[in-house]
């Protein structure tokens, strides 16, 4: 079993950057790759991007391609998702996933738990 909590999300305007953070435990971290997902109102929950177990190899959806990162720090349990350039269509609930799998996917149904989530309200 294992816990995620997102933090860092907020009101912030258009052009301007957050960072959310996912803290996991319950669990090794190292062991999951991680992905973060965002679902806006009236919309399906969208892959944005995942990191994998251990080299940390990345996938971003193309939309945030270039404006956002996902990184881990596995010492701390955490991954992150830096947000730069927030456009008014990144106005969502976002949320981190873990996957034990082998394959780093950005298929919502292959991980297994999940966050609360947290909301990113840009403005313009």
């Amino acid at each position: 079993q294992v816990q995620l909590v997102e933090s860092g999300g907020g009101l912030v305007q258009h052009g301007g950057s957050l960072r959310l953070s996912c803290a996991a435990s319950g669990h090794t971290f190292s062991s999951y790759n991680m992905g973060w997902f965002r679902q806006a109102p009236g919309k399906e929950r969208e892959f944005v991007a995942a990191i994998s177990k251990s080299l940390g190899y990345t996938y971003y959806a193309d939309s945030v391609k270039g404006r956002f990162t996902i990184s881990r720090d596995n010492a701390k349990s955490t991954v992150y998702l830096q947000m730069n350039t927030l456009k008014l269509e990144d106005t969502a609930v976002y949320y981190c996933a873990a996957d034990s799998s082998a394959i780093l996917t950005t298929v919502a149904r292959r991980y297994m738990y999940w966050g609360q989530g947290t909301q990113v309200t840009v403005s313009s």
